[in-house]
């Protein structure tokens, strides 16, 4: 794989969930109700994110929220809980009030300021991410947010990274897209981002397909490479 090259950058995308905003503090909602409240928890993203990735191929369509109501369900289910509609949407709420990771902002305000419009790039669905920018307080230097929901498909289809490109208006090889996960960092790069993967400890770099163009274990290092 090419080594990153900050010089062709000209903007910067993010993912969200588990990117920006930690999605193992949802187990919070979760005490009193299961034995194990981050086994579950991590179950619950687990399974949304399965979910979302099945979705295309059979080309149906629900947004992110509703696609982690039903991770919940099943995560729930699998604890030996059975909980009404209303109370799953009730837990379920909790991604709107995700704890942001601590070097959020300040890169957003880095990459601001040095006119890299920094913009998300999500499977979230707009609520969701109107939600996320104000946890994040990013309100005043995120520049765009792409969501999926614009084109009802979901990471990694490179028509999603394209899309998010041209709202930007700039072409794809000039876009780093910054996340947490393998499976974006390698959609990205499909689409010909460079893709950049953000280390936050939760597990090792997959076998699967290639390595990403750069990594990094925080956003304050991006920047850092960004403007050397």
């Amino acid at each position: 794989m090419p080594a990153f090259d900050p010089s062709r950058v000209e903007a910067v995308t993010f993912d969200s969930y588990g990117t920006l905003v930690d999605t193992a503090a949802a187990a919070s909602v979760l005490e009193g109700t299961v034995a194990n409240p981050d086994a579950v928890a991590r179950e619950w993203r687990e399974n949304a994110l399965f979910m979302s990735v099945v979705a295309g191929p059979l080309d149906t369509y629900e947004t992110y929220m509703e696609l982690h109501r039903l991770g919940l369900a099943d995560a729930l289910r699998a604890a030996g809980r059975d909980p009404t509609d209303e109370r799953l949407r009730e837990l379920n709420a909790v991604y709107h009030e995700l704890a942001p990771y601590d070097d959020v902002a300040g890169a957003f305000t880095r990459l601001d300021a040095a006119d890299y419009a920094p913009s998300i790039l999500s499977n979230g669905d707009p609520a969701m991410l109107t939600s996320l920018v104000e946890t994040t307080g990013i309100e005043t230097t995120v520049h765009e947010q792409v969501s999926a929901d614009a084109l009802e498909t979901f990471k990694p289809a490179r028509a999603l990274y394209e899309y998010a490109a041209d709202q930007l208006d700039v072409q794809p090889t000039h876009v780093a897209h910054v996340t947490a996960h393998w499976m974006d960092v390698q959609g990205a790069q499909n689409a010909g981002m460079q893709g950049v993967w953000l280390d936050r400890g939760d597990a090792p770099w997959t076998a699967y397909g290639g390595e990403p163009h750069l990594t990094v274990d925080s956003l304050a290092t991006l920047c850092d490479r960004l403007f050397d």
